[in-house]
């Protein structure tokens, strides 16, 4: 690009929506140059609404942000693909692992940079807690435990809460612990009276053998977002709500009280609850994307091929709650060698 600054462009305005226009228009070296809604208009920036994705792209933007409902992603991406238009991609990539490939596919074909909007990876409690795990910190991982329950979303219509929210787990646990999904089994509910689940329970385990487990649901007054990871050498607990993490070590002094020591196993460690840099994660995620397509570079962002992993693993759920069976995946597909 030359150092030029990017134009960009927002397809869709609902909630999520309205927060990527709100960064947009913050982020150095950007023009947000016009949003796709049915509604049409101007944003209060002067910013102009038009109501198809064709007059857009008449607006030439070098890169656009898909935060239209799941079920128009892949239509969406396919069409920014063959414009040449690179595209950040709200999560889930798409509403089924078809779709998801054919946009793997579509971006890679035309060497566009493409990536998808998993958040969490950019929270610096979950940032942290990789970072401790890379260095070793928790020594062999034993366990991944989530918890992301709150309130029915009234914004959510056409997917249900696997693929609305157990995708952020999803996508979280193979992260922070450098480790795909080799089998999953879940069970879900639907209480609220739409076509979709509300409610999942998934457990399952990871290639190297580590222990996962993921409570989601819409049902709950408590507003949740929790991650623990349990090692050898201790505990490291996000809240990503807060972005506070905390790491519970095992401790190194021997409990001398016999059956306090045969109860609890491990003795208690210190408690840390570590002070750390909180920038807001929506924001470090159009950075990092922004740099991506200056750059031609998906180093620091979500690729396409790594939300279809997460997009192939939500649907294993979806089927072990059908099946009432545990669901092991394939491996994952690599993307094709550059020359």
């Amino acid at each position: 690009m030359g150092g030029a600054r990017l134009r960009a462009g927002l397809i869709g305005l609902g909630a999520m929506g309205r927060n990527h226009a709100r960064v947009l228009g913050l982020l150095d070296g950007v023009d947000l140059v016009g949003v796709a809604d049915p509604a049409g208009g101007t944003l209060a920036d002067g910013t102009p609404v038009v109501p198809t994705l064709g007059e857009l792209l008449a607006l030439r933007p070098h890169y656009a942000v898909v935060a239209c409902p799941t079920a128009l992603h892949e239509e969406t991406g396919m069409a920014l693909a063959a414009h040449g238009v690179c595209a950040l991609i709200e999560k889930p990539l798409a509403h089924s692992v078809v779709a998801a490939r054919r946009l793997v596919d579509a971006f890679e074909a035309r060497g566009l940079v493409a990536a998808v909007g998993h958040i969490e990876r950019f929270n610096p409690a979950l940032q942290s807690l990789r970072s401790r795990l890379e260095a070793g910190e928790l020594g062999e991982v034993f366990q991944v435990v989530t918890r992301r329950q709150g309130p029915f979303p009234h914004r959510i219509a056409d997917v249900g809460v696997v693929k609305d929210l157990a995708t952020h787990d999803i996508d979280l646990t193979g992260w922070v612990t450098g480790q795909e999904y080799a089998s999953v089994s879940a069970r879900t509910l639907s209480k609220s009276g739409r076509a979709h689940e509300d409610m999942v329970t998934v457990t399952g385990d990871l290639t190297d053998g580590t222990l996962v487990s993921h409570l989601v649901n819409w049902l709950s007054p408590l507003k949740e977002r929790f991650t623990a990871v349990t090692g050898e050498r201790g505990c490291l607990v996000a809240d990503t709500l807060t972005a506070d993490l905390t790491s519970y070590a095992n401790g190194a002094v021997t409990t001398e009280w016999e059956a306090l020591r045969a109860f609890r196993g491990v003795s208690e460690g210190d408690m840390i609850r570590y002070a750390i840099p909180k920038r807001e994660p929506l924001l470090v995620e159009h950075e990092r994307f922004r740099d991506a397509v200056a750059d031609r570079d998906t180093t620091g962002v979500v690729t396409l091929r790594e939300g279809l992993r997460t997009v192939e693993v939500a649907t294993a759920v979806l089927e072990s709650a059908r099946d009432h069976r545990s669901v092991r995946l394939p491996a994952a597909r690599r993307a094709p060698a550059r020359p």
